[in-house]
């Protein structure tokens, strides 16, 4: 994700991102969380370990369900394959695309 949100959360030019539904996913042990606002206006909740600061995982207001995890979070991240660029409206200009698929926003659906 290319959004000035994701930028400032992840110190960096992207946030590498997974979706998954959130209803497949266990969480163990307590995070804070901050409510920021997304582009929509719909409030996007930046989750991260009360211990450390890490951001973990992202859920926004959305009726798909889906939750996103930040990809660093992750032990082996081996079999991770990027599908696509979100937010490309707002990347760095410096910064060169992949023969990936991009979206100016989000994907329709997500």
């Amino acid at each position: 994700c290319h959004c000035k949100n994701c930028q400032r959360q992840a110190g960096s030019a992207l946030s590498i991102i997974i979706g998954v539904p959130e209803n497949s996913v266990r969480i163990e042990g307590t995070v804070k969380t901050y409510n920021d606002t997304g582009d929509s206006g719909a409030t996007v909740r930046r989750q991260f370990c009360e211990n450390c600061g890490s951001p973990v995982f992202t859920r926004v207001e959305s009726p798909s369900g889906v939750m996103f995890i930040k990809a660093g979070t992750l032990d082996d991240t081996s079999g991770l394959q990027p599908t696509f660029h979100c937010y490309t409206k707002s990347k760095q200009d410096w910064l060169e695309l992949s023969g990936l698929p991009g979206f100016e926003t989000v994907p329709e659906g997500l």
